[in-house]
């Protein structure tokens, strides 16, 4: 089984929270890393999503951080109430 982690960059313009995280985050850039394993069929090969982290600050220990697990659907939840929040 293959394993590959691809990283993105996810800007919230506003503080936000996501599920499973105890504390609300504060708007600006975070990393997040998805981790994927590699299926193979006779047919064709395909990436399937088994893990999701974001890399979050350290609440009031300046420039430390720590990355969380987190599920994929509430991360795009919180980009989508992220976006409504900047258009009202």
């Amino acid at each position: 089984m293959t394993i590959r982690s691809r990283r993105e960059t996810v800007t919230f313009r506003h503080p936000f929270r996501i599920h499973g995280v105890e504390r609300v985050l504060p708007a600006g850039a975070y990393q997040v890393i998805a981790d994927e394993e590699r299926i193979d069929s006779d047919i064709v090969s395909a990436w399937r999503r088994v893990g999701t982290s974001i890399i979050v600050p350290v609440e009031g220990v300046l420039g430390s951080v720590e990355m969380l697990s987190i599920r994929a659907a509430d991360l795009a939840s919180a980009i989508a109430v992220d976006a409504s929040v900047a258009n009202d």
